[in-house]
């Protein structure tokens, strides 16, 4: 399914949403362009699960865990990493364990570990400066959200 948004608010309103929808042990695999909104998205799915704490971006520390509300978050930025198999040493076992929700940016990165059962959201820069288009898909998703 294919989303517009206009701003930053709408591109969280929508992660809200997602989220709202989503289940322990989800995996949601972000692709698009540096500063397309997919952090925007995620502080959104956090807003969505009831998530108190401020949502930055992973760069540098690959994961942030946010607790504290119907579900963990567990924010990834996989950019910096070169396969999947850092991906296993970092532990990715043990959070998929963990029941929460895996939002995994740059996810391109490490195709092989995520499978094809994950949501998917593309998000990508449209016509206006602030306009972004967001795909969602996966199994059981299409129309959800």
């Amino acid at each position: 399914m294919e989303y517009f948004t206009h701003s930053e608010q709408e591109t969280e309103q929508l992660g809200a949403k997602l989220a709202g929808l989503t289940g322990a042990g989800a995996v949601v695999a972000f692709t698009g362009d540096l500063g397309a909104g997919k952090t925007a998205f995620v502080r959104g799915m956090a807003r969505g699960l009831g998530i108190p704490e401020r949502v930055t971006s992973p760069t540098f520390t690959i994961v942030n865990e946010y607790e504290g509300g119907r579900l963990p978050l567990f924010h990834f930025d996989m950019y910096r990493l070169a396969s999947a198999e850092e991906l296993f040493d970092i532990g990715w076992d043990d959070y998929l364990a963990r029941g929460g929700i895996c939002a995994v940016e740059w996810s391109e990165n490490v195709a092989e570990a995520l499978g094809a059962d994950g949501i998917r959201v593309d998000i990508r820069r449209g016509e206006g400066d602030c306009e972004r288009v967001i795909s969602i898909t996966g199994p059981g998703w299409n129309d959800q959200v």
